[in-house]
């Protein structure tokens, strides 16, 4: 089957639906055809890989890691180990007879087999009995079927000769003519088969531990990755919800406040419109009044004589002063300017929503044992704001059971403070979250002690009706306190590393803020930059006509 027509697999869940047999391929689900290793130490079979080669490189269709291959094949080495493993398989399924009385042997019934690497014919359990137990087979070498040593396992290819050692230097087996022919120094490291044979089991069990260890550690990194996949989606909906309905709040708030706003604009301008119409009707009315002195005044002038402007003049005069006198409104008294403060007002309305309200509630244990968070306060920056979680500030009595309860749950606390640890980051924080972590499961084990036996005294008591001893009840009762004294303790330790964490957390803070600031410095320079060389570009665009037309003319000009 060609390769191509194969489809990479997807994901991990796609992997798990594959049938994950060891001697399957992945990708076409049979048994392995020429078996290859590639880089990724993943195994598909020869013709699933062609023709996915390109450029000297093959992409594992499981992972994406890319191989090397080399050569006019396009395909990475055959994998001898799996090839073993497959060969292995084949012979143990094909039937086998038994040499001395040709009975056939079904599968069921292979254990019951032997092989004698000395005949090299494998015997049924009755013939190994009756033949092979005479004196002239006692240097017969008789094991297991499926043990059974095949003859290119036996002999060196090289000298037909039957293998005696093991080279730890070149990890080869040897013949009597291939250690011959060894060096003096190389012989040192020679060592016989039986010998090999348990170190290279010690080795390998040394191996398989690790791989053991490395699979275990894999499986709880699936679980938490799993679980912190499944808190992601929880948080994602979590923080949906929250968004929507803070939306919806702000805007039942910013409707309410613009139906206000929009009255006090409409009253603004009512009573400004009237003020300026009352002004208006007053100038209005004082217009007439100095249009007819003034007509008054130019015909009292060409009309009266010497005695009748000075016995009538002063009284006109008089006159026209009080007018002029008169408190008259020929400015504005107010702006026409309406301002209804909406930015301040919008503001001011939306502020329970974004500055009083946490910003996420989590859920904590029933028992009320943790420290509390009472708001938050939002410092709003450039760019971004960052949140600051104010602690409240319980009374001076009972400081535990009056302070608002933590609404973290334990298992996100736990997955959380699990990656911040696998973070390795060597931080005073983080080595406060390992020594919380152990003390909190010592408690928290002690704690499920106590609760088991008064489980177990209550069933006693209401199911088996049975009596209990009043010393068995002291002592709970006395661990109970005693747990109660250290968890306070334990809480105390907690609560009074928050000035520490809290003066971290700040400087933190500033220098995110600094290297925010920086950052849109170098950027706002490189604009500078950029905007100043095209500038430079347009002009020399500009003058290189110019340029060129002098230097013709000079040119022209000059002398040959």
């Amino acid at each position: 089957m060609a390769g191509g027509i194969f489809s990479p697999l997807g994901s991990c869940s796609e992997l798990e639906k594959a049938n994950c047999h060891p001697l399957v391929c992945l990708l076409c689900h049979e048994p392995y055809q020429h078996p290859c290793l590639l880089d990724c130490y993943h195994n598909f079979c020869a013709s699933c890989l062609r023709g996915r080669a390109s450029d000297g490189r093959l992409r594992c269709p499981l992972c994406g890691h890319p191989s090397v291959v080399r050569g006019g094949t396009g395909l990475p080495p055959v994998d001898r180990l799996l090839q073993f493993l497959v060969d292995s398989s084949a012979d143990s399924e094909e039937d086998v007879q038994c040499a001395n009385c040709d009975r056939c042997c079904a599968k069921a019934e292979l254990d019951t087999m032997y092989f004698c690497n000395t005949c090299g014919q494998p015997l049924c359990a009755p013939c190994r009995e009756e033949t092979h137990r005479a004196k002239m087979f006692a240097r017969h070498e008789i094991v297991s079927l499926s043990k059974r040593t095949k003859d290119i396992h036996k002999k060196c290819p090289l000298h037909e000769e039957p293998y005696i050692m093991f080279s730890t230097e070149k990890k080869s087996m040897l013949c009597i003519n291939c250690f011959r022919d060894m060096q003096g120094e190389s012989r040192a490291h020679c060592i016989d088969i039986e010998t090999a044979y348990m170190q290279g089991c010690q080795r390998l069990d040394q191996a398989v531990m690790a791989v053991k260890e490395l699979q275990t550690s894999t499986c709880e990194a699936i679980v938490l990755l799993k679980a912190m996949i499944e808190e992601v989606r929880n948080s994602a909906s979590e923080e949906e919800a929250a968004i929507n309905s803070l939306f919806g709040r702000m805007q039942e708030q910013l409707s309410e406040r613009k139906k206000t706003l929009l009255k006090a604009v409409q009253s603004q301008h009512e009573e400004k419109e009237k003020a300026f119409k009352e002004q208006l009707a007053h100038l209005a009315s004082l217009l007439p009044t100095l249009q007819v002195h003034l007509v008054t005044c130019s015909a009292f002038l060409s009309s009266a004589n010497k005695a009748e402007f000075l016995g009538l003049g002063y009284q006109l005069m008089e006159r026209l002063q009080r007018i002029v006198k008169l408190p008259h409104r020929l400015r504005p008294a107010q702006t026409s300017k309406i301002n209804s403060e909406y930015r301040a007002e919008f503001a001011r309305c939306l502020e329970p929503l974004l500055m009083l309200s946490p910003r996420r509630s989590v859920v904590g244990s029933a028992s009320g044992i943790g420290p509390g968070i009472a708001g938050t306060n939002m410092l709003p920056g450039s760019q971004c704001s960052k949140t600051l979680m104010v602690p409240s500030c319980p009374p001076a009595g009972d400081k535990m059971s009056t302070s608002p309860m933590v609404r973290k749950p334990t298992m996100h606390r736990y997955i959380s403070t699990k990656v911040l640890l696998a973070e390795g980051c060597e931080t005073p924080f983080a080595e406060h979250c390992r020594n919380y972590e152990n003390t909190y499961r010592m408690l928290q084990t002690e704690i499920q002690g106590l609760k088991d036996q008064v489980q177990e005294l209550h069933r006693d008591l209401t199911k088996h009706h049975s009596l209990i001893k009043t010393e068995i009840m002291s002592e709970i009762l006395q661990k109970s306190l005693q747990m109660d004294v250290q968890i306070a303790a334990h809480y105390s330790a907690v609560e009074m590393m928050r000035s520490v964490f809290e003066e971290v957390w700040e400087e933190t803070y500033q220098r995110v803020a600094n290297e925010q600031e920086i950052y849109e410095a170098q950027l706002h320079d490189l604009l500078q930059l950029r905007q100043e060389n095209s500038c430079l570009t347009t002009i020399t665009k500009q003058i290189a006509p110019y340029v060129r037309s002098i230097a013709k003319v000079k040119e022209r000009l000059e002398p040959r």
